[in-house]
């Protein structure tokens, strides 16, 4: 069935993207959904939740037992984000599907080329010991209101911010990212519950699908050159961003 095999393949293809580089299953899963598969942006949204959320909870859990993940950073960076997320969530339902789809694209052309200039960092092996706690919580914050509005667990925004913000080693910062991705997408996804109707087959299969994705996405992460997958990611957002908002400018002309 072409149907079930391009779910599954977009489900593996999520899933290592979010075990590889921390991040990225939300910024595909949503115009997978809803260029693909057909469904509507704010139902793309809430699907794209409670996948991402999944399946990065299970990541964080191949990330931990690699070493590669700090609780204290995750909890203190994902409680707020928790928070801002619940609370912003129900403003995508004032917006238009369109609009909506250009806020995501602009979002992502603004990250892509942030990941395409970011400079390697000189990094910090205890980052947590001068932790500037007011940094976590404005990042877990900024992040948070970009999960509630645009349904994005936040892990292309979050691997960033732990890099630059805290100075921690990328690998640690995509374990990390995972748990935040997983805390903020519970949020978001209870805060637009209401009114949507989801398909829980669709979403079943996609994370079946993102388990495996997710699983060697971060076994393959500790072998691979990390600046290499950061820009060669980059590349790949900023296409999509370009896509989206020559497809949805071109029905506001």
């Amino acid at each position: 069935m072409p149907t079930l095999l391009l779910i599954l393949t977009l489900g593996f293809g999520i899933g290592g993207s979010l075990g590889l580089l921390g991040g990225g299953g939300s910024i595909l899963t949503v115009p997978a959904l809803v260029y693909l598969l057909g469904l509507s942006p704010q139902v793309a949204v809430t699907t794209s939740l409670a996948i991402v959320g999944t399946n990065s909870a299970l990541g964080a859990f191949f990330h931990r037992s690699q070493g590669t993940l700090n609780w204290r950073v995750a909890l203190i960076f994902g409680g707020t984000g928790m928070v801002v997320s619940y609370l912003s969530a129900g403003l995508s339902k004032q917006v238009s599907p369109t609009a909506l789809m250009i806020a995501f694209a602009l979002l992502m052309l603004a990250v892509g080329t942030l990941l395409m200039r970011q400079k390697p960092a000189r990094f910090n092996p205890d980052c947590t010991d001068d932790l500037k706690v007011w940094k976590v919580f404005a990042g877990g914050a900024g992040v948070g209101l970009v999960t509630g509005i645009l349904g994005v667990g936040g892990g292309f925004l979050i691997v960033p911010a732990l890099v630059m913000l805290v100075r921690m080693p990328i690998h640690q910062a995509v374990g990390t990212s995972l748990v935040v991705i997983a805390m903020n997408s519970l949020a978001g996804f209870m805060g637009h519950l209401s009114g949507i109707t989801l398909d829980v087959p669709l979403i079943v299969i996609f994370i079946a699908a993102g388990v495996a994705g997710t699983f060697a996405g971060a076994r393959l992460g500790k072998r691979l050159d990390a600046a290499r997958l950061r820009k060669a990611f980059a590349l790949l957002v900023i296409a999509l961003a370009l896509f989206l908002l020559y497809d949805n400018l071109r029905q506001l002309l």
